[in-house]
């Protein structure tokens, strides 16, 4: 199977400095829809804002980055995880529960975490 992006003709600088402009746009639109519930998100698309932390995490460890869990949960979430848990994230239901269940086998897989 072929990589589409690999399909694009671009130096592999300008890939990746479009890669981060849009990582950076979906970490903007995820601060700012604070009403878009993680179990909602990784129920529907099988990731969620811990996910993406968790990715940020495992690729500044492997680039040698001297970062913590806590720092890649604020580059994601803009301020401290307990902070905006505190201010945004409401007690899943029991059918938000069950869903969570349900979808486990679809849920993203965080290579080293």
């Amino acid at each position: 199977m072929t990589d589409p992006v690999e399909e694009i003709s671009m130096d592999d600088q300008t890939r990746t400095e479009i890669e981060a402009a849009a990582f950076r746009g979906l970490i903007e639109h995820l601060q700012k829809r604070t009403d878009a519930q993680n179990i909602d998100i990784m129920n529907l698309a099988g990731f969620c804002r811990n996910c993406l932390s968790k990715w940020y995490l495992a690729a500044a460890e492997k680039r040698g980055a001297d970062i913590t869990h806590d720092d890649a949960l604020i580059a994601v979430y803009g301020m401290p995880y307990d902070e905006w848990k505190n201010k945004h994230q409401k007690e899943a239901s029991t059918e938000q529960k069950a869903k969570f269940q349900n979808t486990k086998p679809l849920h993203a897989k965080i290579s080293g975490h």
